[in-house]
């Protein structure tokens, strides 16, 4: 049986999300949570996830989405004296056992054809910058820069950013791999206490979800990107190329060219990883998942897969 698992994190006190030996990681604390809810003891059966998009050290998420493939009759041991189907025990007994930085948001029968990464349509992350005064209550979650930034000149250095480019300038392959990537769209808003109308410009209505914005990010700045996934620290080479041009370090004509010629140089390092935030990852309807993680599986590399 394949579960689809939905969650959050904060990503301050973990070394990414991909398990690695010895050190923390949201990969690692759930799956050693899963096997001891499931009571698998054996470490070659223990769950394995599969994860939407893996996020780098320090970068949190909203709403990441796994899958794990489970045992029906394993899956079953977790429900014990509770009154609910065995996706929902585990959610219940999951979130009881993790620590207070990682939620089950919930726990689902996948539908056929459905996977976690390849099945995804795109995935949308969200930098936030704060000019002045940043509620401390945010510090986890927003880069303070101390001085206010010229908003248009970044959103102008970012018209050259959406369409299939290679971003080399910005981003890091992994071996083998590549750094050309579709952005769908990308800009830098100033978020309102009214409304989060001011997103409409950078986000297509139908993935926003209608959610307003907390009145505790007034006055943020907000870098939302959308695209079919990303390189290794591209998002966030990317805000740092912006906040160049935002205090006038750089022009948005210069964002042009590292796009256009993709170089890595000292001036397209990445922002801080606390700044970032995957917010959503979007899916298409149940009956076209199959098909499209088989497309997307077809133009990967070996070394991509």
């Amino acid at each position: 049986m394949r579960l689809r698992i939905d969650l959050a994190y904060d990503g301050s006190d973990f070394h990414g999300w991909a398990r690695q030996p010895g050190i923390p990681t949201v990969q690692g604390v759930i799956e050693d949570a899963l096997s001891r809810v499931l009571r698998i003891h054996d470490s070659e059966a223990r769950p394995r996830l599969v994860v939407a998009g893996r996020t780098d050290a320090g970068v949190h998420a909203s709403h990441q989405v796994c899958h794990v493939d489970v045992d029906p009759d394993v899956l079953s041991r977790c429900v014990g004296h509770m009154a609910v189907d065995p996706p929902a025990a585990l959610e219940r007994r999951l979130n009881h056992l993790l620590p207070p930085s990682v939620r089950i948001r919930g726990v689902t029968v996948a539908p056929d054809g459905f996977d976690a990464r390849f099945s995804a349509l795109d995935r949308t992350y969200v930098y936030r910058v704060g000019e002045g005064f940043v509620d401390p209550r945010l510090r986890g979650i927003v880069l303070p820069v101390g001085a206010p930034l010229d908003l248009d000149a970044m959103n102008q250095a970012c018209r050259f950013i959406p369409g299939l480019h290679d971003f080399g300038s910005f981003a890091i392959p992994n071996p083998g791999g590549t750094t050309i990537r579709r952005v769908i769209c990308a800009g830098w808003s100033r978020v309102s206490a009214a409304s989060a109308a001011s997103m409409d410009a950078v986000r297509r209505d139908d993935r926003s979800g209608g959610s307003s914005v907390p009145p505790i990010e007034s006055g943020l700045l907000r870098f939302t990107i959308v695209a079919d996934a990303f390189a290794r620290n591209m998002v966030r080479c990317l805000v740092g190329a912006c906040l160049k041009v935002g205090r006038h370090d750089r022009t948005p004509e210069w964002m042009a060219g590292k796009i256009a010629v993709p170089l890595r140089e000292g001036f397209t390092g990445p922002a801080p990883a606390f700044g970032l935030t995957l917010e959503s990852v979007s899916y298409p309807p149940d009956g076209e998942l199959a098909a499209r993680a088989h497309a997307i599986r077809a133009r990967r590399t070996p070394e991509e897969l």
